[in-house]
């Protein structure tokens, strides 16, 4: 049997502001301390491995009662941003082997006039709102206008993001998906966003709801990742969640979608139990997209333990040959005034039947560290980007 890596990331599980997070508007932010904040934090499994020996992780401007464990069992590092970024593209490109060196593009006043015109030019409907604005909030403010002129709801964050939100009784899912790629299509070079999202939602208002059919259309990565080199050595790439999404379906040999954190994990168990050589790559979207977006500490807290909760599991699903990897891509701390990510250090967590207990790496100075180190494990050639922490993780 060949050697397999779980790699899972808790999306936007920061560990506390990098060097740089004035420059982002992210001076202080901490998304582990701010979860710990609401005394509903429980994560002793990730603790054990190493979680709050992380250097650094425990320093914010929160006051919260957590600490080290005396004797970790997996091997721990915090990693740091080397892209110029904080979202989820350019932190799971990074965490791959592709590091970017310029911001991609953010559209603080909307988007200009000769992007919306091609796009209801080829789409054949008008656009409502085009502004920086809450998920959840625009759905309110717009959906009735939408349904009665039954036009799209166009709308970005802090990110690079251009995001369409629909009513599934006016536009159904496969609508909007081609809407989406008829945007991704248009939103190339200078205005080349990192991401266009689909945001169906349903319900009457004032009570309308997003729905799990969330769909993402990802820039394809600018080089060559860990996914790609592996397919190509003939290994299996296995996408749980949107990972197939962010890396524009390349470098995946199977992949399937999740409705949220519950489902991830379950899938992730099922595939401890699957015969394959290579990377099992996971993403658990709802601690982003459902707390740290909404500025809830509380559920991010109890997201959080809940996969705690579940992580025995997982780790009782490892083969003698495999790894466990768990990391994140970017922070987003729900308790500071903005509901954007955060540029933040982020942990990565590493065990399995032959990792060496307590190993602290310290601080890495890239996400990229993380597949240099697997693609080492699994005997691949090493892309330009990231060192290999192998030899100190693994027993001798």
């Amino acid at each position: 049997m060949g050697r397999r890596v779980f790699l899972i990331v808790l999306d936007s599980f920061g560990i506390g502001a990098e060097p740089d997070a004035a420059e982002w508007g992210d001076e202080g932010s901490n998304t582990l301390c701010a979860c710990a904040t609401t005394g509903e934090l429980a994560v002793p499994n990730m603790a054990s491995l190493g979680l709050l020996n992380i250097e650094g992780a425990l320093e914010s401007p929160y006051h919260v009662d957590l600490k080290p464990v005396a004797s970790p069992t997996g091997a721990f590092a915090r990693l740091r941003e080397a892209s110029a970024g904080k979202d989820t593209t350019v932190g799971h490109w990074e965490m791959a082997g592709v590091i970017s060196p310029k911001r991609f593009p953010t559209y603080p006043n909307g988007f200009p006039k000769e992007v919306l015109d091609e796009f209801t030019r080829q789409t054949g409907r008008g656009v409502l709102c085009n502004k920086p604005y809450s998920g959840t909030q625009v759905i309110q403010d717009y959906g009735r206008e939408q349904l009665e002129t039954g036009k799209l709801i166009v709308y970005t964050s802090a990110d690079s993001v251009f995001q369409i939100a629909a009513h599934e009784d006016l536009v159904p899912p496969e609508q909007l998906y081609e809407y989406c790629r008829i945007a991704r299509k248009i939103l190339t070079g200078e205005h080349g966003v990192a991401r266009v999202i689909a945001r169906p939602y349903t319900g009457e208002w004032p009570h309308y709801e997003r729905t799990p059919r969330r769909h993402d259309f990802s820039l394809e990565p600018t080089g060559t990742t860990m996914l790609d080199v592996l397919k190509e050595a003939g290994q299996d790439v296995l996408s749980i969640g949107k990972i197939y999404d962010i890396f524009a379906h390349r470098g995946i040999t199977d992949h399937v979608f999740t409705s949220g954190n519950e489902e991830g994990i379950e899938r992730t168990v099922e595939a401890t139990g699957r015969d394959f050589t290579g990377l099992c790559y996971t993403n658990l979207v709802d601690f982003d997209m459902i707390y740290g977006h909404r500025n809830d500490a509380s559920g991010y807290a109890r997201a959080l333990s809940y996969f705690d909760s579940q992580l025995p599991r997982i780790v009782a699903g490892l083969r003698d040959n495999d790894l466990l990897m768990i990391t994140a891509d970017h922070g987003c701390d729900p308790v500071t005034p903005s509901t954007d990510h955060s540029r933040e250090y982020v942990p990565w967590l590493v065990c399995g039947p032959h990792v060496r207990a307590g190993v602290d790496l310290g601080t890495r100075p890239t996400f990229a560290d993380v597949s240099a180190t697997v693609l080492d494990y699994l005997g691949v050639p090493a892309l330009p980007n990231g060192t290999s922490h192998l030899e100190q993780i693994l027993e001798a």
